[in-house]
C-alpha cells in the first residue's frame, strides 16, 4: 500500500463512535438521540480543549514514569510544547500530579510489576455496534483489571458506581486482554482532581458480562435510530438539546392538569413536579443561547433581536490612571483593597505536602449547605435530628 493510500485509509477511520462510551448514559435511555445528533454539527468548546490538553500532559507524565525511557531533557521539551497552548494553566501540572499519584499508588501496591498502558484504544463492538473508545489508563495485575478515567472538568462530581461509560471501557479492555490474562474482577476509578474527588467501584467479571449482554438490543436500537425520545438529565450535553421536540413537549406540558384537584399540593405531587420541572430552566437557557446565536448569524427569530447589553465603564489603562491619581495627592492605600487569598490558593502556593505539614491543624471541612437532589444521587441524605436534639443544640 502506498503512503498516499495509507493516509486515505487513516482518514476514513472515524474519530468518534456513533455510540460512544461517554454518551452511553444518553443513548441507552434515549435510543434515537445518537442518530439525531449525527445530523447536527459537533460543538467545540474551550472546556473540551482544556480537558484534552490536561490529558496530554497527564499522558506525557505517565509515559515518563512507567512506560517510555525518556530523558529529563526530552520530557521538558515535550512539556514545553504543551505549555505553549493558549489554554495552558500552571494548575494543570498540579492536577495531573494528583492523577499520577493515585495511579502510582495502585501500581506500587503490587509485589510484582503489573501490565500498564495509557490512552488505549478499546473496542467494545461485541456489545455495541461499531463501539470503540479510549481508556485513559488500563492496569492488569493477577486476575484484576483496573480501568481508570481522568476527568479534568469541575462541573459536577462523576461517580464510578454503575457508570455505563466505565463499564463499556471495561468490556473493551476485557475483550483486548482476555486471552492473555485470567481476569475475574474489574476495578474502576474516576479521578477528578479539580473537585478533589476520586470515585471507585468494583464489579465481578460475570456481572459485567451479563450487563454487556443486556444492553445489546438497546444498543442495536440506538444504532438504528429506533425507539422513543426520552428527556432527562442526559439531555444536558446532547447536540439537539435546544431544538429537540420531545424535550420541548415535555417542558411545555408542565401546566397540564386534568380534573378538579385539591387546593394544596401533596408532598408526592411536589416531588413529581420538581422532577418534571428541573430541566425547564436549563431548556429555556439553551433556547435563549440558540436564538441569540441565530440572530448574531443574521438569521431571524420572529419576535426577538440581539442587542448590546448594559455597558460598564472601564479604564483604558488602570496603572496609568492610578499613577496620575497618586501624583495628584491621592493616597495609594485607598486605591487598592487588601484581602486574604483562598485556602485553595494557599495550597497551590505551598504544594499539597507542605500545606498538609504546616496547616493541617487549621483546616476543617464543614458540611455543605443543604441542597435538594434526585434520590439517585450517590451522596448520603441528611438525617434530621430529633426534636429533643434540636432543643439541646
Amino acid at each position: 500500500m502506498s503512503n498516499e493510500s495509507k493516509q486515505d485509509f487513516i482518514n476514513e477511520i472515524p474519530q468518534h463512535a456513533l455510540l460512544s462510551a461517554s454518551a452511553a448514559h444518553r443513548w441507552l435511555v434515549c435510543t434515537p438521540s445518537a442518530r439525531l445528533e449525527e445530523t447536527l454539527p459537533e460543538r467545540k468548546s474551550d472546556y473540551a480543549d482544556e480537558g484534552n490538553l490536561a490529558h496530554d500532559i497527564a499522558e506525557l507524565k505517565f509515559k515518563k514514569a512507567f512506560i517510555e525511557q525518556m530523558s529529563l531533557r526530552a520530557f521538558n521539551s515535550r512539556l514545553k510544547k504543551l505549555q505553549q497552548h493558549e489554554l495552558y494553566q500552571d494548575e494543570m501540572l498540579t492536577h495531573t500530579d494528583t492523577y499520577l499519584d493515585y495511579v502510582s499508588g495502585i501500581i506500587y501496591s503490587f509485589t510484582s510489576p503489573p501490565y500498564i498502558t495509557v490512552e488505549k484504544k478499546l473496542d467494545f463492538s461485541a456489545y455495541v455496534p461499531e463501539g470503540f473508545g479510549t481508556g485513559d489508563c488500563i492496569i492488569i495485575s493477577g486476575t484484576t483489571l483496573y480501568v481508570i478515567d481522568f476527568k479534568y472538568g469541575k462541573g459536577v462530581p462523576v461517580s464510578a458506581e454503575d457508570n455505563p461509560q466505565m463499564k463499556l471501557y471495561a468490556l473493551g479492555a476485557y475483550e483486548a486482554y482476555k486471552i492473555l490474562y485470567p481476569i475475574n474482577t474489574i476495578k474502576m476509578a474516576i479521578v477528578q482532581p479539580r473537585l478533589d474527588t476520586i470515585s471507585e467501584w468494583e464489579i465481578p467479571l460475570v456481572d459485567l458480562l451479563m450487563w454487556g449482554e443486556s444492553i445489546k438490543p438497546i444498543a442495536q436500537k440506538a444504532f438504528n435510530g429506533e425507539g422513543e425520545f426520552v428527556t432527562g438529565e442526559h439531555c444536558r450535553f446532547c447536540r439537539a438539546r435546544e431544538l429537540c421536540r420531545a424535550r420541548a413537549d415535555f417542558n411545555i406540558s408542565l401546566e397540564d392538569s386534568k380534573g378538579k384537584m385539591p387546593p394544596l399540593l401533596s408532598n408526592a405531587e411536589v416531588g413529581d413536579l420538581l422532577k418534571r420541572a428541573r430541566d425547564l430552566a436549563a431548556w429555556i437557557k439553551d433556547l435563549e443561547e440558540y436564538a441569540l446565536n441565530e440572530c448574531l448569524a443574521g438569521n431571524e427569530i420572529p419576535g426577538w433581536k440581539a442587542v448590546h447589553g448594559r455597558a460598564v465603564r472601564e479604564f483604558t489603562d488602570q496603572d496609568a490612571a492610578f499613577k496620575l491619581l497618586i501624583e495628584n495627592g491621592i493616597d495609594e492605600a485607598i486605591l487598592y483593597e487588601r484581602k486574604p487569598i483562598t485556602l485553595a490558593s494557599v495550597e497551590k502556593l505551598l504544594g499539597k505536602k507542605e500545606f498538609q505539614k504546616l496547616l493541617s491543624d487549621f483546616v476543617v471541612t464543614p458540611p455543605g449547605k443543604p441542597t435538594l437532589v434526585l434520590e439517585s444521587d450517590p451522596r448520603e441524605p441528611i438525617k434530621r435530628q430529633s426534636a429533643a436534639e434540636d432543643f439541646k443544640s
